[in-house]
């Protein structure tokens, strides 16, 4: 991906012509933001975009295209710490997943939707959307391997929602339906279909921030020492193992296994260690333990430019 950028081209979108949108061009951004290549997807969205509007208006297929684009985009917001915007383009995701008429599509649309809903102290919203879109794809009588990634993955976004919500239970129950549906996923003759991201692992990394959320640091970081991150397939997600590590051993008082999960992250994905909510982790294990070796330089090195010191 960053090849393209680096040549001084660009991915088919950034072209003059204005093509409609295609499903390649959308999966090419998709491969952006899970490379953790958010400052390239930042400059093609403004073209990206107008594709995506173009392409709602033009029959289920363009809408869901759309959809997938509005979803990427509000993912991106969060990376931000915007939650605002997050909340408004998962509105457009969900707009255009109905008008594609597709479950699938709908349920990450309430993913991203779930996220500036709990945000905002809208938790019980945010897990009926969620359980409305799980309950529509277990009623499938026989999913394809797509279906069941969808599921599980709504599964798990629901999980840590309750989790947040403090309901034990729910958080439990939601956790485990995406761990049968892994499970059944990965026995299945097909597997999991190129670009899912349902898996046995996924599920363990989920683990990790649900039970911290709910205040077990011991739960958490059992489920984050069987998990081993290498397997996860993207950057992204493994930069998020190395995140959702952190925090517990912050909250197990682990300064310095937390600082070395918080490196970890930059060298899975550099500009996730320059996220909001990890330069917060960032500044807390340096306040906490300002003695570590390299700390400081660590801390200024994922700074945003403008606060750096000479």
């Amino acid at each position: 991906m960053v090849g393209w950028w680096a040549a001084g081209q660009g991915p088919a979108w950034a072209m003059p012509g204005g093509r409609p949108l295609r499903d390649r061009e959308v999966a090419a951004a998709q491969g952006l933001f899970t490379a953790g290549e958010y400052g390239h997807l930042r400059r093609a969205l403004p073209i990206l975009s107008a594709r995506a509007r173009a392409a709602q208006e033009a029959g289920p297929v363009g809408a869901g295209r759309a959809a997938r684009v509005w979803a990427l985009v509000s993912q991106l917001a969060v990376k931000d710490g915007d939650v605002a915007l997050a909340a408004e383009f998962a509105a457009q995701a969900g707009e255009a997943a109905r008008r594609s008429g597709r479950p699938v599509l709908l349920a990450a649309a309430a993913r991203a939707a779930a996220t500036p809903l709990r945000r905002t102290g809208r938790a019980d919203q945010a897990l009926q959307l969620l359980k409305d879109a799980h309950d529509e794809l277990d009623a499938v009588a026989t999913p394809s391997a797509e279906v069941l990634d969808a599921s599980g993955m709504v599964a798990l976004t629901a999980a840590y929602t309750a989790a947040q919500a403090r309901q034990a239970a729910a958080a439990d129950e939601f956790a485990t339906w995406a761990e049968h549906s892994a499970q059944r996923l990965a026995r299945s003759s097909t597997g999991v279909r190129r670009g899912g991201d349902l898996s046995v692992a996924q599920c363990t990394l989920y683990r990790v921030g649900i039970h911290r959320e709910l205040g077990d640091v011991d739960r958490a970081l059992a489920y984050a020492a069987r998990l081993d991150a290498a397997v996860l397939p993207t950057p992204e997600r493994r930069a998020r193992a190395a995140t959702d590590t952190a925090r517990a051993l912050l909250a197990a008082d682990d300064v310095p296994a937390a600082f070395h999960q918080l490196q970890q992250v930059e060298q899975a994905a550099p500009q996730e260690a320059r996220r909001p909510s990890v330069r917060a982790l960032t500044a807390e294990a340096a306040a906490r333990r300002p003695d570590l070796p390299g700390i400081t330089a660590f801390a200024r090195r994922t700074a945003p430019p403008w606060s750096r010191t000479a």
